[in-house]
């Protein structure tokens, strides 16, 4: 199980991630703080394997000062992922921050997500990406995995689309759908379409 620890100031938004993480049978949500002042203590309670940090209308200054002095104290950094956010990438990844995830984000798109930084991915959008100039990098195993269709039916997955709407999006037929499916599930290994779009995410082979 991925521990994963939800900040945000707002308490509908605390307990809108929440549930939408609990979705996700791999992670268990351990705690929520309000602020960033408390924080450090609720990390030491919970002990999370991943923070999912609503900003908010948090001071930018404030907030990076706050998360490097959260990693300073400890062993191994806390992988910290930032929802709903635009601003400097690489001041946010010298605090700690190893995602950045769209207030569009599905259900499984965000739980995926959060399992994959636990486990040492990055997960950005695909303009953080490009900015980087590393989106050819990241996307060139995909090629050599799954078909250009395929991919675009994971994506549409990733979406959390079902299998209709996907057919309908793609202009294919629902039993090509499930052909498709069958063949991602058995080329990325995996037996559910969770896990795969988690498999995605970490080929790089989905973008927010």
């Amino acid at each position: 199980m991925i521990r994963v620890l939800v900040v945000a100031t707002a308490a509908v938004a605390r307990a809108g991630l929440s549930v939408a993480l609990s979705i996700d049978p791999e992670i268990e949500v351990v705690g929520t703080a309000a602020d960033l002042e408390t924080l450090a203590a609720a990390v030491d309670r919970s002990q999370p394997d991943a923070i999912l940090l609503d900003l908010g209308d948090s001071p930018q200054a404030s907030l990076w000062e706050q998360l490097t002095l959260l990693q300073a104290g400890r062993a191994a950094r806390i992988p910290i992922a930032l929802y709903d956010w635009d601003g400097d990438l690489q001041v946010a990844f010298q605090a700690g921050v190893r995602g950045i995830l769209p207030d569009t984000s599905t259900e499984i798109a965000l739980g995926a997500a959060m399992v994959a930084i636990a486990r040492g991915w990055l997960v950005l959008p695909p303009t953080a990406i490009e900015l980087f100039n590393a989106r050819e990098q990241v996307a060139a195993p995909s090629t050599q995995i799954l078909t250009s269709r395929e991919i675009e039916v994971l994506v549409q997955i990733g979406a959390g689309l079902a299998n209709k709407a996907i057919a309908q999006n793609l202009h294919i037929s629902d039993h090509t759908v499930k052909f498709h499916i069958s063949s991602i599930f058995q080329k990325l290994h995996v037996s559910t379409r969770t896990e795969a779009v988690k498999v995605g995410i970490g080929l790089g082979l989905i973008l927010f």
